[in-house]
């Protein structure tokens, strides 16, 4: 009978293989005849079973121990961690923009003095849980201590003035819509990089201010021209129409904005309509910004069109389903930066 090697069988072959050997053991049979096993196997089967009995012989988990043989102790990894999640390269003078393998590997040579292979630092990282993600922007000139301000006491202060008032709370923004906007990725056979025509010297663009509600409202107005003062009051005076109750409009700082035109009509209609402002550099703060990047998503996905009246179609086809599916809208307050406000 051809031998078989105990290296090829599952754990729990080999166990069952080692119970018979004991049972022809105990029957004085010839055991690596009929087992078919290697006779330093059925040896070794014996003795266990002769030193330990049935126990003796389940097998143990092949390979090193799990951990064994790390460059890193189990302390050090999870000081590596600590300091990717709270720290950025350059806060720790390194020349690398992101954490990139590259940038940890500096780190753990800078930390440990232990230097690793690429390889094995991305093998650290997925052990981790930690996978390459598209970072959030955020401005140097915006002060941490602001945002909290923001969050803590300006921000509460404004929703209990709108409770009080039975005022509404609406969130706006600007945004440029353009026929040559290419975002999101293609699928193509590996190696073959998908062509996506453009319109060439046909460039058309549109802008849109828009307004979004935690009870998933959306007010918006698509306009041609450029965005000055004026076109914003036409804006707010449909607005205040439309909502039926005082509105609470929290803005960002845009020039037009805080413009002496926009001031002085807000101002004879206090009653109807009152302005806030975002944090400078805070536009992640802004419940409306999703809407933006909604809308750009979309209009991406689409064939470019050559005319703005087209591209003025297409923006108002996606306005006209967002403001007719408000848990969509309401999805937007969703996000970790927001959900403050929801």
């Amino acid at each position: 009978m051809e031998k078989e090697s105990a290296r090829n069988q599952t754990l729990e072959q080999l166990h069952e293989r080692r119970k018979q050997v004991v049972r022809l053991h105990k029957k004085a049979i010839k055991i690596v005849e009929l087992s078919g096993l290697t006779y330093p196997t059925v040896r070794a089967t014996i003795d266990l079973f002769e030193e330990g009995g049935w126990a003796a012989i389940r097998p143990a988990r092949r390979g090193r121990p799990k951990g064994d043989g790390r460059a890193l102790s189990a302390v050090q990894e999870e000081t590596i961690q600590r300091i990717i999640i709270d720290k950025r390269p350059e806060q720790l003078k390194m020349d690398f923009f992101l954490w990139s393998r590259a940038a940890v590997g500096q780190l753990i040579e800078q930390e440990y003095g232990i230097k690793l292979p690429v390889r094995s630092i991305g093998k650290y990282l997925a052990r981790w849980g930690f996978t390459p993600q598209k970072p959030i922007k955020r401005a140097y000139e915006q002060n941490p201590q602001a945002v909290q301000a923001w969050l803590q006491g300006e921000y509460p202060g404004i929703e209990q003035r709108a409770k009080r008032e039975g005022a509404e709370i609406h969130w706006g923004d600007e945004t440029a819509l353009t026929n040559t906007d290419a975002r999101g990725r293609s699928f193509a056979p590996a190696g073959k990089t998908p062509v996506a025509l453009t319109v060439g010297s046909t460039r058309q663009k549109l802008s849109m201010i828009a307004t979004v509600t935690n009870q998933g409202k959306t007010r918006w107005m698509i306009i041609e021209e450029s965005f000055d003062a004026d076109k914003f009051c036409e804006f707010l005076q449909a607005l205040i129409k439309d909502a039926g109750k005082k509105v609470f409009l929290i803005l960002d700082n845009l020039r037009v904005h805080h413009s002496k035109v926009v001031k002085a009509w807000v101002a004879e209609r206090k009653e109807q309509i009152e302005l806030f402002y975002l944090l400078s550099y805070s536009p992640q703060l802004n419940p409306e910004e999703r809407l933006n990047a909604d809308l750009k998503q979309e209009m991406s996905k689409r064939v470019p069109v050559r005319t703005k009246a087209k591209l003025r179609q297409a923006a108002s086809e996606h306005m006209t389903m967002l403001e007719q599916t408000p848990e969509r809208v309401i999805g937007y307050f969703q996000d970790r930066h927001v959900k403050y406000a929801a």
